[in-house]
């Protein structure tokens, strides 16, 4: 809910002026010229929403979550390197969905102090990971150069079948 209301609320705003300017020099009805401040949020806070959701979406990258998830595509998976310790996940996704559809991001943190250790993973849309890493590799994000390439299959080393 609060995506949406961060990207219509400049929207519901300039509509609350716009009936405010149109209304409020017109006698009608003897209303104060504050309810017409009213009815605008009123009518931008019913329209807006519902205008953005038949516009078929944004390009504010908190709002292309919903694409991740509903994603049913072949998915890659980056790594991403010198990361600055203070970014999460939120943050991470925000910049990676400026270059196409994100699926998933998982930070490495230390298992005994619960730090992050400066690196992650990236799960993506296999059509948007070589974009992603000739675009943010060798990115300045949080005053740290990122290392973004297409990360290598895991290896588990079972020393137990000897």
């Amino acid at each position: 809910m609060l995506p949406t209301f961060r990207a219509s609320l400049p929207y519901t705003l300039a509509l609350a002026v716009l009936v405010y300017l149109s209304f409020a020099f017109l006698p009608v009805l003897g209303l104060g010229q504050e309810i017409f401040v009213v009815i605008g949020v009123l009518l931008a806070g019913i329209l807006i929403p519902v205008l953005l959701d038949v516009k078929g979406g944004t390009t504010d990258p908190v709002l292309q979550t919903s694409k991740a998830v509903d994603y049913q595509g072949e998915t890659t998976t980056l790594y991403v390197g010198n990361l600055p310790y203070r970014a999460n996940e939120d943050a991470v996704k925000e910049l990676f969905q400026r270059f196409g559809i994100v699926i998933n991001v998982r930070l490495m943190k230390d298992r005994q102090t619960g730090r992050r250790r400066g690196f992650g993973f990236v799960e993506v849309a296999a059509k948007d990971g070589s974009k992603m890493i000739q675009k943010l590799n060798d990115f300045n994000f949080q005053e740290r150069i990122l290392k973004v390439r297409e990360a290598k299959e895991r290896q588990d080393n079972d020393d137990s079948e000897e």
